[in-house]
């Protein structure tokens, strides 16, 4: 089984990384929101080929395996996003994938990574089976490469590649570089990434309530997992249940504090990038949008925020346009 090395994500490896992407992918737009009058720069990487930024560091992630490592194929696991990245990133590159994925995914992102050409081995998620150890046991059994969601250090920069081109663009419309970026979090891959590109930015994580293991690990000082009674949560790119050390060694040295969003600021989050910036983000890739406009957060006149992820059902979606109009940002 070939799993993670000893190799640590760096800043050159992020600009690496950026590189490889923009070779074979147009940057995402960088939209302009007014929020308490001020501009913030959204980052709407719900337009990836794939629905979510997890297409960047699956790609970088895969083209470094060597012709070996390709011959015996990789095992990602994911809730949905990273299994679409790592199945698009297989099917160009001609590698065979293996995704474990929880039981309880959108229909929507196991039909997608299906499609993409990708062989999705399922979990039982509700029921508490580790998906960790299943993909150990799938690698272990074929040696092919562990593509794991957030604690790999090729995924770690090809998601900071994100910051790359958010700072490129914010200093072509000369507001200079962000001093300040707020991001959806799950198991802190795209948050670690950011902060590699982005070294002179505060960088402020969000998780859903009930899944904010990265923020209390963070007032820790040392990694804690989610609680064992964490509430359902639509946010199921996010659901992770701890980060790794290889993350947490970069966001506690980078991060000045982590936010939680509530259920109903990410409905109406939802609900303002559709109608301000004619987006579909789905829950997960609404929290920090969600978290800046409840005002969890003091804005800069250099903010950007991450619209990590588009892939939610029309039958969801509809639900959340059409939610009671008691959800608020308060």
């Amino acid at each position: 089984m070939s799993q993670i090395s000893d190799y640590r994500p760096t800043a050159q490896g992020v600009a690496v990384a950026a590189r490889k992407v923009a070779e074979i992918l147009p940057r995402t737009p960088l939209l302009p929101l007014e929020v308490e009058g001020r501009t913030i720069w959204c980052k709407a990487e719900s337009l990836q080929p794939v629905g979510a930024f997890k297409i960047r560091g699956a790609w970088h992630r895969l083209t470094a395996l060597t012709d070996a490592e390709r011959a015996r194929g990789v095992v990602g696991v994911s809730s949905g996003n990273h299994a679409q990245g790592v199945a698009w990133a297989a099917r160009r590159l001609g590698i065979a994938a293996k995704i474990v994925m929880p039981v309880d995914a959108p229909a929507v992102k196991l039909a997608n990574t299906r499609a993409l050409g990708a062989e999705v081995v399922l979990y039982d998620r509700p029921g508490g089976e580790d998906r960790d150890e299943v993909a150990r046991r799938l690698c272990s059994e074929s040696g092919a490469t562990l593509v794991h969601a957030y604690g790999d250090p090729w995924i770690i920069e090809g998601q900071g590649s994100t910051g790359t081109e958010i700072a490129a663009q914010m200093e072509e419309r000369g507001i200079g570089a962000p001093d300040l970026v707020v991001t959806p979090c799950g198991g802190g891959g795209l948050t670690a990434g950011l902060a590699l590109a982005l070294p002179k930015a505060a960088i402020v994580p969000v998780e859903p309530e009930g899944w904010d293991d990265v923020c209390r690990s963070l007032e820790a000082g040392e990694i804690r997992r989610v609680s064992p009674d964490a509430p359902p949560t639509a946010c199921d790119a996010l659901q992770t249940p701890a980060t790794w050390p290889i993350n947490f060694e970069i966001l506690k040295a980078r991060c000045p504090f982590g936010l939680i969003a509530t259920p109903s600021e990410i409905r109406a989050a939802q609900r303002l990038a559709f109608a301000k910036l004619r987006l579909v983000i789905e829950p997960g890739g609404a929290a920090a949008l969600a978290a800046v406009l409840a005002g969890k957060v003091e804005l800069t006149d250099r903010t950007a925020v991450v619209l990590s992820g588009g892939n939610t059902d029309a039958e969801a979606f509809a639900k959340v346009l059409l939610a009671p109009s008691q959800d608020s940002f308060n």
